[in-house]
């Protein structure tokens, strides 16, 4: 027996406003239709089949799964949708379906649709809400599931029940196929509805064994922004949560956002504001500012990132310190006990254990040595308009403030470079270099001033 997972991914989306569809809006930086999958290929199905339709073009282009793709070129209801996606299912496989923008539903809560599946019973996800509006109703006899009623085909005695299909089933493949062969369009909205198996298996005597999520959100649907908004919420708050788990003091869970992964050691702070991207690192006893943005990058036990820095993909042993109004930029690389300091942005640039870049300075393509000091206002002026070229500045090296450093250019152990100096040849070790032009004072000079407005 082998898991088939089908999830439906047709739907236009019209409330979103949007020419894009529907399952690709993000939510924590990802599509709704990739955390559906995420989740999905996490129980090992043989297949995962995405029925597609509206932006079927786009869905292939951005979706990186591998999956069998669907077309339902009209949208003629789930029923019709689940049809197109039929292909390659076995008699003895269990399916599992589920929605494209239903994007929280845990793994577990799959897993324990398809524990309670077989050939003689389906498994149907429900809720009991307070107020079902808008929802398919469960219907039930002495306490079995007797089918599902379309809120628009209820009558009033099916109105008053307040347990919802959720939309999320697994089935028996066989009983799929030849309930799905049943099924008509004779209803409210003319489609064929999905729904319509459950009273059709209870006629052919399965049964239907429900199962209720942990958590309401599992079996929410995105279908307006503000959908979108409460979702990434709940997905922010359950992460906030998970990290203040592991020993991470988060100052404002409601103010965190993780799109991506985030692993950390123990006894780490991160302050309001902050925001992960991608796949990120802290070590222990890191301590993360206000109003940071971090995205692929690892941070060293013991560092300290002040406010209103930007990481991209960026390493930094232990003990470092940045900003505030940091940037570093792909490819830096900080050995221990560095520091970056206010407004300074580094590119592709190795520093050194103990060197210091404190105040106001841009150090790209460079590799800088151990217990360097880079003057405020330095630079290392990297780019001829069509070329890089690297600037290596050597241990124990201090470069004076408002320097240009023109690579391909080195500037040996131990120098020291005077201030306002432009640097585009190599430095001696141990000495120092400096190039400024002769002071002159020029007597008798007036200042411009503004013509008088006639």
């Amino acid at each position: 027996m082998a898991i088939r997972a089908i999830v439906l991914a047709a739907g236009k989306g019209t409330r979103m406003k949007s020419a894009m569809p529907k399952v690709l809006h993000r939510l924590a930086g990802k599509p709704l239709l990739g955390h559906v999958l995420d989740t999905v290929s996490s129980l090992g199905p043989a297949s995962m089949t995405v029925v597609i339709g509206h932006g079927s073009d786009q869905v292939k282009d951005t979706i990186t799964h591998t999956v069998n793709w669907a077309m339902q070129t009209e949208q003629l209801g789930t029923g019709h949708a689940v049809q197109q996606a039929l292909d390659g299912i076995e008699d003895n496989d269990t399916v599992l379906i589920t929605y494209g923008d239903v994007p929280l539903t845990r793994a577990a809560t799959f897993q324990a649709l398809l524990d309670v599946t077989n050939k003689d019973q389906l498994g149907l996800l429900s809720l009991i809400v307070d107020d079902p509006h808008g929802y398919g109703r469960i219907k039930r006899v002495d306490g079995a599931v007797t089918g599902v009623v379309e809120q628009k085909d209820a009558n009033e005695e099916e109105l008053a029940i307040n347990e919802i299909n959720a939309g999320v089933l697994a089935v028996n493949g066989g009983a799929l196929k030849a309930h799905l062969s049943a099924i008509d369009n004779n209803n409210a909205q003319g489609e064929y509805y999905l729904t319509d198996i459950f009273e059709l298996a209870v006629k052919a005597g399965q049964t239907i064994q429900t199962v209720h999520p942990d958590d309401a959100w599992e079996a929410e649907g995105i279908n307006s922004r503000e959908q979108l908004a409460e979702l990434e919420r709940v997905y922010q708050h359950t992460r906030a949560a998970e990290l203040m788990a592991a020993g991470v003091t988060v100052r404002d869970p409601a103010r965190l956002d993780v799109r991506g992964s985030l692993t950390t050691g123990t006894d780490n702070e991160i302050d309001v504001n902050c925001v992960f991207i991608g796949e990120c690192s802290l070590g222990n006893n890191v301590s993360i500012g206000p109003n940071c943005v971090i995205s692929d990058s690892h941070i060293g036990n013991g560092s300290v990132v002040l406010a209103n820095c930007v990481l991209e993909n960026a390493h930094l042993e232990a003990n470092c310190n940045i900003g505030p109004f940091a940037r570093l930029r792909p490819g830096s690389n900080l050995s221990a006990g560095a520091k970056i300091g206010n407004f300074v942005e580094t590119k592709n640039a190795d520093i050194g254990e103990g060197s210091k870049v404190n105040h106001l300075s841009y150090v790209g393509d460079s590799v800088v040595g151990r217990n360097v000091n880079v003057g405020a206002g330095t630079i290392t002026a990297n780019y001829d308009g069509a070329n890089k070229h690297k600037t290596v500045i050597a241990d124990r090296a201090s470069i004076g403030s408002n320097s240009v450093l023109v690579a391909p250019v080195t500037v040996n152990e131990g120098a020291t470079v005077g201030a306002g100096s432009t640097i585009s040849k190599d430095v001696p070790p141990e000495m120092l270099t400096f190039t400024r032009a002769q002071r002159k004072d020029i007597s008798g000079w007036k200042r411009p001033v503004k013509k008088k407005k006639s």
